[in-house]
């Protein structure tokens, strides 16, 4: 039997839109075919569950992320995982630090590059942003993992 491809979500805290992507794709692919995580690149929210306006933004669409709890990402992360997708280029900047070697970077990618290709456009950060910019974000990362899951 083939091993599930793992894919990692990441943002900044890990509160609001990694936990939205990795619910999304979760729902989308075959567990036994993907494993989906998220992870944040800084632990100001460590072990915190997903901002209140994601939590309400999912529900609303029958997905339900109030048992995810933030996790910083790790350097092991490059190699559990086989593709990493970031939010935006500030996620870009912090990652490419952290990289160890040219594989650890060819794991990453930004999600709104499944849909623009090469563009490098960011998912808005919806932290404390309100209603409107968290549907923004649901909306964007929702097209963006429906193509995913279509790879799997």
């Amino acid at each position: 039997m083939n091993q599930p491809k793992k894919i990692l979500m990441l943002c900044l805290g890990n509160i609001c839109r990694s936990p939205l992507a990795e619910a999304l794709l979760r729902s989308k692919v075959h567990p036994n075919k993907v494993v989906v995580d998220s992870a944040g690149l800084d632990d100001w929210h460590k072990g915190e569950a997903p901002c209140e306006t994601s939590q309400e933004i999912a529900q609303k669409n029958n997905i339900d992320i109030s048992d995810l709890r933030s996790r910083p990402f790790k350097l092991i992360d490059f190699d559990n995982f086989d593709k990493i997708y970031i939010m935006d280029g500030q996620n870009w900047d912090m990652i490419k630090t952290l990289a160890r070697n040219v594989e650890d970077l060819a794991k990453v990618d930004f999600i709104l590059n499944e849909m623009y290709p090469g563009e490098n456009l960011d998912v808005p950060d919806s932290y404390n942003k309100g209603k409107n910019a968290a549907e923004l974000v649901f909306k964007m990362l929702h097209e963006a993992t429906t193509i995913i899951a279509k790879k799997f």
